[in-house]
């Protein structure tokens, strides 16, 4: 017996209004008049988060924020494009974990280099990476590449921006108090309920340097979190994310202003003042 599949329409939402500092929305017709001074490069992770967030939640983060403090930024002037998000960041010790994807970052450095090559061929010279994962660290890369670029190169890492202390009790390095609030106003639709989150206990290390963190190694993370989290998300609020990402965005946007019209030769006072 045949069984009448009744076909029902695919519900899209559009966007009514094209966003002309987010390049993945915009168009030529409009890029060839902007003139932008400032390119935001958002730079996420693909990896689990304990239970109860997504495995794209670092470049849900990274890509909202950015957008959020390009809007803010045109609106007071600022000629600032936000470029497509990097999915993949360093995973090195969640390889045993599904689906964690490992970008290395000798790759992320020679992206970094093609991206900030085209800029400055097009005559963008100044790029921000607003990071959005612990294991991504762009130091190195920027220490080497600013003396082969004319493109001033500068890094943030979004949850280091506030003072995260005013908001959460138990911070944790991911997936906990903090991150699933701002996840909790950012996209509640892809947070479980916090009763299927585990509680992101931390195992310690056995070697004092490591334990006390005075001295650093990568960390196996199965070994580590027994549920991919190390802080308890169980006191995590929409209404605290919201408050701290006001803080965070306001800062960052302040940031991208500045930068946007400065003259990166000189940037620091003869006085010292």
């Amino acid at each position: 017996m045949r069984v009448a599949v009744v076909a029902t329409p695919l519900r899209v939402e559009y966007n009514r209004r094209m966003r002309p500092y987010v390049l993945l929305e915009t168009n030529w017709k409009a890029v060839k008049q902007a003139n932008y001074e400032l390119a935001v490069l958002p730079w996420g992770a693909t990896e689990a988060h304990n239970y109860h967030l997504p495995y794209g939640t670092d470049v849900i983060e990274a890509e909202r924020i950015a957008i959020e403090c390009a809007r803010l930024a045109t609106a007071r002037g600022a000629r600032v494009v936000v470029l497509p998000t990097i999915p993949f960041g360093v995973q090195t010790g969640q390889l045993d974990i599904e689906l964690c994807i490992n970008m290395n970052p000798s790759t992320q450095a020679a992206v970094l280099a093609d991206v900030v090559h085209s800029l400055e061929v097009q005559g963008i010279h100044k790029l921000m990476i607003i990071n959005s994962h612990g294991g991504n660290d762009f130091r190195q890369m920027i220490r080497e590449l600013q003396p082969q670029t004319d493109v001033f190169l500068c890094s943030a890492n979004w949850w280091q921006v506030g003072e995260a202390r005013d908001y959460f009790t138990d911070l944790g390095d991911h997936a906990g108090e903090l991150e699933t609030s701002v996840m909790l106003a950012l996209a509640p639709e892809l947070v479980l309920p916090l009763g299927e989150a585990g509680v992101g206990a931390e195992r310690k290390s056995v070697v004092r340097g490591l334990r006390e963190r005075w001295v650093w190694a990568p960390r196996p993370w199965t070994q580590v979190s027994a549920d991919t989290g190390i802080g308890n998300p169980a006191r995590a609020t929409a209404e605290k994310g919201r408050a701290y990402l006001d803080e965070v965005v306001e800062r960052l946007s302040s940031f991208m202003v500045d930068i946007a019209s400065a003259d990166v030769t000189a940037m620091y006072d003869e006085d010292g003042s």
